[in-house]
């Protein structure tokens, strides 16, 4: 039961994938409203999918938090859009405080790689 991890510092592993899934950190981007953060998270997260065998109809889970339900509508407006018809996977979407106060939009993903 062999376990990859990659682009690892010592605290975390960027990736992990064990029996055929991937396993993302949390995704963040510390500029811009939430619809800029969320839109600059999902193009790491699609990034990283493609970079380690998977891509976004792959996705198992997500689970999304947000500083603040007042920016679930605008978090959500881009994710709608991203998300392909037919492949949405299961998805939490949780208010939490984030490890800095710039941070409106965390994304935590789960795919099967290819």
């Amino acid at each position: 039961m062999e376990i990859q991890r990659f682009e690892n510092n010592g605290r975390m592993s960027k990736a992990v994938i064990h029996n055929n899934t991937l396993y993302l950190c949390g995704q963040v981007h510390a500029e811009g409203d939430a619809k800029e953060q969320t839109t600059a998270i999902l193009d790491k997260v699609e990034d990283l999918l493609n970079k380690y065998g998977s891509d976004k109809k792959s996705i198992l889970s997500v689970t999304i938090y947000v500083s603040d339900m007042k920016y679930f509508a605008d978090m959500n407006s881009v994710w709608d859009a991203w998300v392909e018809k037919g492949h949405e996977p299961a998805r939490a979407c949780v208010e939490a405080k984030l490890a800095r106060e710039c941070l409106l939009v965390e994304m935590s993903v789960v795919a099967a790689t290819k």
